[in-house]
């Protein structure tokens, strides 16, 4: 018996990737995703939908067409700065969308969701880990709709019976081992990808926002966890029991914490070239430390996170940048930054 798993923003980095790690252990990937912020040559496992996670019932149909089993929830919009500028949008896409999937999930019967959250709920948070009871205080439109979804999916598991995980990963990096899938957002916001295109000579000088934040350096600090390893924790969560309250929040990350210009010394060292870089004000909604403590997601998923390390993290996002087969030379241009 085939067992599918709707996956909305399939086309996406990170949802690509979990289609993968879901071929990989025996399930069929249905993609559902308007390819705003996707690809359709990242759609090579499974079928595809094109739809807006918006589409209750567009949704259900998919959901009763392929006879799905459960929901992994990625579609969704993720810059913080544009949140900041376009807060509307952000509530309308991220919160009505998980709402327009809770609503096909009732009609169908469907019980499992497993959300794609982040680190962001958090806010400037005040810990030097951060583990799952550390208060939600979200300094952005982004991780505010976030915390709303995940409010919303917890209601729902206690009115109507739907179990929810919530996963929320720190700063997603690197790229598929065997070069298939990559990162390669448009426009492209996040610090590994800018620095090799920086490195290569492809992209302008690296901008660092903030050098005088209260860290070592100056620069903030992140935890880095690689894509592929948040794609194998989300497969190990549609099966991961809840107990009682039907719904649960995990984090997902290394537990370690790397500033800006340490990350730009791992993308030199990897690459052999210097990474450009200027120096800018702080964005606002940055907070100065987002450092995971995964132990629940370690206890609970059985979960071992395998890229530990920043020089394999940016080592595997380099390849697929070099490799003109699956790289960014082989996407559309016009749907490239």
């Amino acid at each position: 018996m085939v067992r599918r798993i709707l996956v909305t923003g399939g086309g996406g980095y990170i949802g690509s990737h979990a289609c993968k790690a879901l071929a990989a252990e025996g399930f069929e990937p249905v993609v559902f995703d308007n390819l705003s912020n996707g690809y359709r040559e990242a759609v090579q496992w499974g079928d595809f939908v094109p739809g807006d996670i918006r589409d209750a019932a567009a949704l259900e149909a998919c959901m009763r067409q392929f006879r799905v089993e459960a929901v992994m929830h990625f579609a969704g919009l993720i810059e913080v700065g544009r949140s900041i500028q376009e807060p509307s949008l952000f509530w309308e896409v991220n919160l009505n969308g998980t709402a327009a999937v809770l609503a096909a999930m009732r009609a169908t019967g469907l019980r499992r969701i497993v959300f794609s959250s982040t680190a962001a709920v958090y806010g400037q948070a005040g810990r030097d880990l951060l583990d799952e009871t550390a208060p939600t205080a979200p300094i952005n439109p982004y991780g505010d709709s976030k915390l709303a979804s995940e409010r919303l999916i917890a209601a729902h598991a206690r009115a109507h019976g739907i179990e929810g995980v919530a996963l929320r990963y720190f700063n997603a990096s690197g790229a598929d081992a065997e070069g298939e899938l990559g990162e390669a957002h448009h426009p492209e916001s996040h610090l590994i990808p800018l620095a090799i295109e920086a490195a290569l000579g492809y992209g302008p000088p690296l901008e660092v926002f903030g050098l005088d934040f209260p860290t070592p350096d100056g620069a903030c600090v992140r935890d880095f966890i690689h894509v592929s390893d948040l794609a194998h924790a989300h497969v190990a969560a549609l099966s991961v029991p809840l107990h009682e309250t039907g719904f649960t929040a995990l984090n997902l990350g290394l537990g370690r914490g790397l500033s800006v210009l340490e990350v730009m010394d791992a993308v030199a060292r990897v690459s052999g070239r210097t990474v450009p870089w200027q120096a800018s004000d702080r964005r606002p909604g940055d907070p100065p430390i987002l450092v995971a403590d995964p132990a629940r997601a370690r206890d609970r998923l059985g979960w071992r996170p395998v890229f530990d390390d920043i020089d394999m993290i940016v080592s595997s996002a380099l390849a697929w940048r070099l490799n003109p087969r699956f790289g960014p030379a082989a996407l559309p241009r016009d749907h490239v930054a």
